[in-house]
Formats: structure tokens, C-alpha cells, sequence
């Protein structure tokens, strides 16, 4: 389903920019060492939806609105029922690019978990904006990210948030893992050997997210009247702790904004989205922009969303597009009870990762 522009005008944010089987398992089952699920929501069945946008140009105002209006497209465009999930993918609102990052950083304020964020008195445009693409959608909305600057510190963090369909501040999280890769012949992420001074000629084949982002220290989750739902950003996902974290805090689903690329895409995009899924027996999903190849970078596309049985149940092409899936929590309860992983871990053997985050 390729994108038109919707017909809704944002309001005035006005940017101004200078059937598996069960068996007997043969290990010791620890029923105390199943995931701490006691404050997690009941999980009910919902619909998550993710908007692949066409990649941003240099027009911040510009990325933002056309977001705004693919968000309520989004939640008009399901069967004529509303999904309670929207999510956007990473670094909408900017170039996807290392030295862009710091010039289109905006200062978010002072955010503390479960306390109430005043997002109007934001200096951030991308996040008023958000706030209200959320409350006009009636929506629980992932921002995909933002370069985000720390007003104290200066660092600069690529940044989801997450908004509660009233348009409350009610997640954040800071990207964990920067991407710093070299793949021969293919992709580089990492430092040129003549250094910054040749960024903007090396601009196709270097990009080394260390060289200007700072990665972040927290893992994150949010809970909604019908899931727990873990976040991550993009390079999070080849780091596995990170979704063994959010299971086993509880976590139904996890979703991360990404933006693989067309060397890392065809390799990894879905193994490691069917991997993270079944190790930890949730479901599990990255929103990624949609490819343009008159772009600087040349996104993989293809958002999906996978059970934890591994199965994708919904996968994009690469065009800009707006894809639903059904998360059905009979598909969470059938593989946890026919594989009883959650029960069968050996933390006398190995440590407990989630541990530490307590």
C-alpha cells in the first residue's frame, strides 16, 4: 500500500529551523526463574501497526509534518478499526548521516520515568509534534528517533520517546549501541584515515556514530492497558542482552525504530529479528524508513513484525508504505507453554543478565 499525503494539517508546532508441541524437558525446571511478570499489565490482544516513511531530506519542518500526517493516516487505515501501536522508524525527522546529527539535535528537557513531562514547555519541536500526532490519533505512538542533545552535558543521543494516546511523555529511550562497522567493499561505519576533514567527500561510505553520538545507559520499557512493550534502536538488536532484558522484565513485545542499510539489510534485518524473537519467545519488530536511492543512505526497508514462534507476520517492501499486525497473546502463551524456555533456565549455571537492571 503505497503512501499519499494525507488530508489532516498538523496543528501549529511551527518549526523554525536556521501448533509447536510440548514436551518433557530432560534440564531441572526452576519455576522461580520464569519472568517477573507481577507488574506487568495483563496482555491482551492489540494491533501494531508501523509507518515506513520515505527517507527525510534537510527540511526539518518539512519531515516533521509529513510524519504527523502518516501517523493519522496510519490509524485510519486498518480494516476502518484504529491500531493502538503506531510506531515511525529511526531518524525521521533528519539526514540519516554522523555529521548531521549535532545540527539537527534539538534539547528535549529533563525527562524522569513516571513523572510527568511538560511537553509543551519543550524546547523540542519534534517532541510537541509528536505529542500531538498521538492525541489527535488516540494512539500509543513510538517516535521512531531523534538526535537528541543533553542541555547539561552538550552529548548528543539518538533518541526514541513514547507517547500514551492523551499525548503524554511516557517513555525514553537512548540508542545503547552505536553503530561503528566495516564490511570491506561494502559499508563502513567507522573513522576514515584522513578523518573528519573528508567526511563530506567519504559521506557515502563512512558514517561512524561514535564520532558524533554518545551512546546511552538504560534499558527501557512502557506499559499500555493491554501489553508491555521493551524498546530498543536499530545496532541494540545485535546485542542480545538487551531484548533478554526486556523479557525478562516482563516485556510482551519489543519494538526498534531502525534503518539497516543494503548490506546489513539483506544479511541480518530479519535473522536477527526471528533470533531476538525466539530466544526470548515474544514478539518483535523494527520499523525501518523506506528506501530512496537518490538519498545519501540507502535504507533496507522491509519492516516487519515476527511472532515468537519466529514467524513474520507482516514484512514491507521497501517503498514507503503502512503495514498492521495482529499480536495475539494466544501465540505468546502457546510457545511458552509448549517450549518452556521462561522455566528452564540455569542461572546456578550462567548469570541472570536482567540482574543488574533491577
Amino acid at each position: 500500500m503505497a503512501s499519499s499525503v494525507a488530508s489532516s494539517v498538523a496543528p501549529n508546532f511551527s518549526p523554525d529551523f536556521d501448533d509447536v508441541a510440548a514436551f518433557d524437558s530432560v534440564a531441572p525446571v526452576f519455576d522461580s526463574v520464569a519472568p517477573a511478570f507481577d507488574s506487568a499489565p495483563a496482555f491482551d490482544s492489540f494491533t501494531l501497526t508501523l509507518v515506513q516513511l520515505c527517507p527525510t531530506g534537510s527540511d526539518k519542518a518539512a519531515n516533521l509534518q509529513h510524519a504527523y500526517e502518516m501517523v493519522l493516516k496510519a490509524a485510519k487505515s486498518y480494516s476502518g478499526t484504529k491500531p493502538q501501536v503506531v510506531v515511525l522508524p529511526e531518524c525521521f525527522n533528519s539526514p540519516y548521516s554522523f555529521d548531521q546529527f549535532p545540527l539537527y539535535a534539538e534539547n528535549i528537557g529533563p525527562y524522569t520515568p513516571g513523572k510527568e513531562f511538560d511537553v509543551q514547555a519543550s524546547a523540542s519541536d519534534s517532541i510537541k509534534m509528536l505529542s500531538s500526532a498521538a492525541k489527535k490519533a488516540g494512539v500509543w505512538l513510538i517516535g521512531g528517533s531523534i538526535p537528541e542533545r543533553d542541555e547539561e552535558t552538550n552529548k548528543v543521543y539518538s533518541t526514541c520517546t513514547v507517547y500514551s494516546p492523551t499525548g503524554a511523555l511516557v517513555a525514553l529511550h537512548r540508542k545503547v549501541h552505536l553503530c561503528d562497522i566495516d564490511i570491506p567493499g561494502k559499508i563502513m561505519f567507522k573513522v576514515h584515515p584522513f578523518g573528519l576533514a573528508l567526511a563530506a567527500f567519504w559521506r557515502s561510505s563512512y558514517l561512524q556514530e561514535s564520532e558524533t553520538l554518545t551512546g546511552g545507559s538504560t534499558t527501557n520499557y512502557f506499559d499500555t492497558e493491554f501489553a508491555r512493550i521493551g524498546l530498543g534502536i536499530c545496532y541494540d538488536i545485535r546485542f542480545p542482552e538487551i531484548a533478554m532484558i526486556a523479557a525478562r522484565q516482563g516485556c510482551h513485545a519489543v519494538v526498534y525504530p531502525a534503518a539497516y542499510n543494503l548490506t546489513t539489510g539483506p544479511l541480518h534485518w530479519e535473522l536477527l529479528q526471528r533470533a531476538r524473537a525466539v530466544d526470548n519467545q515474544i514478539f518483535f519488530s523494527m520499523c525501518s524508513p523506506a528506501r530512496d536511492m537518490t538519498a545519501e543512505y540507502h535504507a533496507w526497508g522491509h519492516s516487519m513484525v515476527v511472532d515468537p514462534y519466529g514467524k513474520v507476520l507482516v514484512e514491507a517492501d521497501e517503498s514507503e508504505m503502512i503495514v498492521h499486525a495482529n499480536i495475539d497473546p494466544k501465540t505468546f502463551d502457546s510457545a511458552r507453554a509448549g517450549i518452556p524456555i521462561t522455566k528452564q533456565r540455569r542461572f546456578d549455571v550462567y548469570a541472570d543478565v536482567s540482574e543488574a537492571c533491577k
